[in-house]
């Protein structure tokens, strides 16, 4: 197990795009009308989220074993 448990500038990273990613979708889904050009923009931020968590761990910020 990490002695860090996931406290890495790539994991905390990832988070704050995957969040930025849930908070976008989500007021897109709120607005009057619905703005679906802002909600894909949300959902593609998701998985971006997985690709930098992957760049910035072979870059060393990650927990490398």
């Amino acid at each position: 197990m990490s002695d860090n448990h996931g406290n890495t500038p790539a994991a905390w990273t990832a988070v704050a795009v995957a969040l930025v990613g849930f908070v976008v979708g989500g007021i897109a889904l709120m607005l009057s009308p619905v703005s679906m050009p802002l909600f894909w923009v949300g959902i593609v931020l998701v998985p971006a989220a997985l690709v930098v968590f992957v760049v910035m761990d072979k870059m060393g910020l990650g927990d490398s074993h």
